[in-house]
């Protein structure tokens, strides 16, 4: 089975709340799975552009790396126009067991977003322990 990191960016107070509840509802920002119908994701050579369009002004955010694999919802590649490249897209809550890290987000002193990646160092969810992230533009995808 092929196994595909999928990820989702996201504020941390919002996280932190569905970790508890033990599923994620959210969209995209300010806009919840039961209004949209599914949860933006995206492969990780698409994530800077996701992360400056949607969150450019926002701070306080981390990234959730998900196991596709540990998905209970069904996962569906869709370009948001003809033409355009497609993104996936789960339909149905994610369950906070299938997100195997969550990254935090920084600044560099111009303002730019420290996305992972570049060597970064993650804290896996619900283990004491860490892992390379991969270099931006690698997506990461096991047989």
């Amino acid at each position: 089975m092929r196994v595909t990191e999928l990820y989702h960016i996201t504020e941390r107070p919002v996280w932190e709340a569905a970790s508890v509840a033990g599923e994620y509802r959210m969209s995209t920002r300010g806009v919840a799975l039961d209004e949209q119908g599914f949860i933006h994701l995206s492969l990780r050579h698409q994530l800077r552009a996701v992360a400056e369009f949607v969150y450019g002004d926002a701070d306080d955010l981390v990234v959730l790396v998900i196991d596709s694999t540990r998905v209970t919802a069904p996962v569906r590649y869709e370009a948001p126009e003809p033409g355009a490249q497609p993104y996936p897209h789960l339909y149905g809550p994610l369950s906070t067991d299938a997100v195997i890290a969550v990254l935090p987000v920084g600044r560099d002193e111009t303002g730019k977003m420290l996305l992972p990646g570049n060597g970064a160092t993650a804290t896996l969810t619900g283990a004491d322990r860490t892992r390379q992230v991969p270099e931006e533009g690698d997506v990461r995808e096991r047989q």
